[in-house]
């Protein structure tokens, strides 16, 4: 998951930064950094906790420069650390150097192994320390030139922006499994984010999404991009980030993500309709595609649960006793609503069936008649090694459990799942996508076989 950003020509980029990361706080909660460049040196700040709580004015009086990068952490790899924290820094024969870094690295532990081998000496459990090792121990005279050798012998998904003093670099992967757009500022400089909700807050233009395989050179202020097509693209977008992570206002590879729940929800309720009386969303990622189910099936839409939103996410959260605890702190029925209502309950996605257990006993305690299940997405039977924090198969329910069985695991009436081909009817059949949750699809590493040097 994670957030990135990264500003280029813009007179405060640090705080530009800031409030792009804070757009982006969904993305990932634990930890939030911004390193900023002046030409001459690389400044940074990071700390565990929310973008909110680390940065004030002062930061910014040390995060000078016209560049900077940003990270809001959400962990697959490595531990709940201050050192685990992005932006990585790192000196070197160049210079100096930062690195932000979303997705997972699915060669991670071979590459350390032989850094290792090689004398690298690792501060942090973190796969972006790979990227910087890589870079260092390049023999290549040239940043571009090292991070080319880098690209080479690192597989999975990436989203990475690479900060020297003067310059800075962004590439996606050649599958695009992790979103990233480029935008304009209204001073003339440029931001790139995973979200394009980032750019409405700092009131940038989008200009374009960033093309699998595609390495973006920023070099000089005034100036576009350099464009360099690395990797031949084999375009497989995460479907989870519209099912799931993204912000509903962002749009993702030229789609908006709340319509895209809309549809869910309503190829959900073509597949597994249900008569009840009543519709309600697990808010809020479950709101949209409870919209279109209700719609679909021509029933009362309700906001019948309450969040609070000063808890955190449940779904990161590490030990299943908080877990469950957070469920009660996190979500309240409203009473009136539901009782003696049959209801259909809407999720964006069931993983273990804990959250869910406790959210029909809530109903049902709320005093619903019946409480029938339906997930906006497909049985969730596989790990994902691309960046989303997916428990092993073993935990997962629908890798053991059929939709009846999951049922009567968390006390509802029923339980029904949209298909994989439902979930391809309401994303769009132009493209493909990683689907490696559902139908345990890996495709390859994430290497290119062959790179684009050109353009040096």
């Amino acid at each position: 998951m994670c957030a990135v950003v990264g500003v280029y020509g813009c007179k405060e980029a640090s705080k530009v930064a800031y409030y792009a990361l804070f757009a982006m706080q969904h993305r990932g909660q634990e930890s939030s950094g911004i390193s900023a460049a002046n030409g001459e040196t690389i400044s940074l700040i990071k700390k565990r906790g929310l973008v909110t709580d680390i940065f004030n004015e002062e930061s910014f009086k040390v995060l000078e420069g016209k560049c900077a990068i940003g990270h809001n952490r959400y962990s697959t790899a490595g531990k709940d650390s201050v050192l685990d924290a992005q932006p990585v820094f790192a000196r070197y024969k160049l210079g100096e150097i930062a690195v932000a870094h979303n997705g997972n690295l699915t060669n991670k532990l071979e590459v350390r192994e032989e850094l290792i081998d090689k004398g690298a000496i690792f501060q942090t459990y973190m796969d972006t320390e790979n990227i910087v090792h890589l870079i260092a121990k390049s023999q290549k005279e040239s940043l571009y030139d090292r991070i080319i050798d880098m690209i080479k012998k690192i597989e999975g998904a990436y989203c990475l922006i690479i900060q020297s003093r003067s310059k800075m670099f962004v590439i996606r992967d050649r599958f695009g499994i992790r979103p990233l757009s480029l935008g304009k500022l209204p001073d003339g400089g440029y931001i790139v984010a995973s979200e394009t909700c980032a750019f409405d807050l700092v009131n940038a233009e989008f200009v374009r999404d960033v093309n699998p395989g595609e390495m973006l050179i920023f070099e000089k202020e005034g100036q576009e991009p350099r464009s360099v097509q690395l990797m031949e693209p084999d375009y497989r977008p995460c479907a989870f980030e519209y099912i799931y992570f993204a912000r509903p206002d962002s749009n993702i590879d030229g789609k908006n993500v709340y319509e895209k729940r809309l549809k869910c929800g309503r190829e959900l309720a073509k597949e597994q309709p249900i008569d009840v009386d009543l519709v309600l969303p697990v808010p809020d990622s479950g709101v949209a595609a409870a919209m279109g189910f209700a719609e679909q099936i021509g029933k009362p839409f309700n906001m019948g649960i309450v969040r609070n939103h000063y808890v955190g996410r449940t779904f990161i959260e590490p030990t299943q006793q908080i877990r469950d605890l957070k469920v009660k702190l996190k979500l309240s029925p409203i009473k009136h609503l539901i009782k003696g209502k049959r209801v259909a309950i809407i999720d964006d996605s069931l993983v273990r069936g804990t959250t869910s257990r406790q959210i029909v006993k809530m109903l049902k305690d709320a005093g619903a008649t019946e409480v029938h299940m339906r997930i906006a997405a497909p049985e969730i039977k596989y790990p994902c090694r691309y960046g989303i924090d997916t428990p092993t198969k073993e935990e997962l329910i629908s890798n053991s459990h059929t939709p009846e069985e999951i049922a009567q695991k968390i006390g509802a009436e029923s339980v029904g799942f949209l298909s994989i081909e439902g979930l391809k009817n309401a994303l769009g059949r132009d493209r493909e996508y990683s689907l490696v949750s559902f139908d345990g699809d890996y495709f390859a590493g994430g290497c290119a076989e062959s790179l684009n040097c050109s353009g040096n």
